[in-house]
């Protein structure tokens, strides 16, 4: 294999994941605004994220199952086109539909095709390039992400602001349309496996291998899992509600337009994301998979001065300013620790079982969203006027949580 980073193919990937996330980025920050904007309700905002949640976490074994026997370019390119349609189809129906209903079924088609494209993305690396290059290529992906992320919501939010909804669907309509256009180019090694029998047993056989591996073969990565559930259970869930209804509806920004500093805001949890993915690529050589856990108690740490800011202060921009600040170190040091972990289980695991195990790892670590987004959505409504407290909640409790998962990778090997 070609042991040169940038191949041609892996560069058409690249700049297909650039377009795609891109357009990814900008409607996931368009619908929930323009919900919270309809409503002004925490709970139904809390609500409506846990549904969207729900697809993705139930569809993402399943996309993990079908990128180890479709060839990973194709379903790469059927699920952009797709998702290209889907946003159509609910810029048709906005008006003459009940908007709250269209909307949070929109969210969950898009959120359960993100949860089958991203197995085929990350089992995509080990075809494209050398191990040696892992984590290099882990990094791309998650800069790629994180810039996408940067630049999605704070155009969308200004995009948004100034012109109403309409432009940002048809922005993203394109986005991915002329993405599944530029992956069909793609040439991705593929070798199909036996089916064992019809589809249900095949699924069955699947999951129970993948399950396999992952509790007998590697338990400290299980039980990592589970720590990382906690994790977006009671800090990812917190900022993912309380970004959103904290800026736009709680904070006295005066002047300022709180969308549009909502949009800046989820930029900057990219820019996190960005800045965490160039560590890792200035690190590589010095980060070890035992010390992870060091990494996930940063970010639970950085939580408390928010909840403090809140209980201090009462000007709107300087709970802003500190709420933007901490979520970027927050996102700093969890990226890091996501492509740590995600380079560690593509190098253990068995190439015909990547994409499964991806998928499985994906779905497990994502089930506690869509219980978070309930609890902090009826949290925040039920604190109002002492939303410090559900913030230092959050804080806490992830802390606890992080301390027991250092031990737990201190056990990797």
């Amino acid at each position: 294999m070609n042991k040169k980073l940038f191949t041609r193919d892996f560069t058409l990937v690249v700049i297909g994941q650039i377009i795609s996330l891109f357009g990814n980025a900008t409607i996931r920050f368009a619908l929930p605004l323009y919900l919270m904007n309809l409503t002004g309700s925490a709970a139904l905002f809390g609500t409506v994220t846990a549904c969207a949640f729900i697809p993705s976490v139930l569809v993402s074994p399943v996309g993990g199952i079908i990128a180890d026997r479709i060839n990973k370019r194709n379903i790469m390119v059927a699920l952009d086109f797709f998702t290209a349609a889907v946003i159509l189809l609910f810029s048709l129906l906005k008006n003459d539909t009940n908007v709250v209903v269209l909307l949070t079924v929109t969210l969950m088609l898009l959120y359960g095709i993100a949860g089958a494209y991203q197995p085929s993305v990350q089992a995509s690396i080990p075809s494209l390039v050398n191990q040696e290059n892992y984590v290099a290529a882990n990094s791309v992906v998650n800069v790629i992400n994180s810039l996408s992320a940067l630049t999605g919501p704070a155009l969308g939010g200004v995009l948004y602001s100034a012109y109403g909804l309409e432009p940002v669907l048809w922005v993203c309509i394109i986005c991915f349309f002329v993405s599944a256009v530029m992956e069909i180019f793609i040439r991705m090694p593929f070798q199909k496996q036996p089916s064992g029998g019809g589809i249900w047993k095949t699924v069955k056989g699947d999951f129970r291998e993948s399950f396999r591996f992952i509790i007998k073969e590697e338990p400290a990565v299980c039980r990592g899992l589970l720590a990382v559930c906690g994790i977006n259970l009671f800090l990812s869930a917190m900022i993912n509600v309380g970004m959103p209804y904290l800026i736009t509806e709680v904070m006295d920004l005066g002047a300022f337009n709180p969308n549009q500093l909502y949009g800046f805001a989820e930029g900057t949890l990219a820019a996190g994301g960005l800045a965490g993915g160039i560590c890792v690529g200035v690190l590589a050589g010095k980060l070890v998979i035992q010390k992870a856990g060091n990494l996930l108690i940063l970010a639970s740490l950085c939580v408390f001065p928010m909840g403090i800011s809140f209980l201090l202060f009462r000007t709107g921009m300087i709970n802003y300013l500190v709420m933007v600040v901490c979520c970027f170190a927050i996102m700093i040091f969890s990226t890091i620790f996501s492509v740590q972990a995600m380079s560690f289980v593509q190098a253990r695991t068995p190439q015909a079982l990547i994409g499964k195990v991806i998928a499985v790892m994906l779905t497990i670590s994502m089930c506690a969203h869509p219980l978070g987004s309930m609890l902090y959505g009826f949290l925040f409504e039920a604190a109002e006027g002492k939303e410090f407290a559900v913030v230092l909640f959050a804080g806490a409790v992830s802390f606890l949580i992080a301390v027991k998962t250092k031990k737990i990778f201190k056990e990797f090997a």
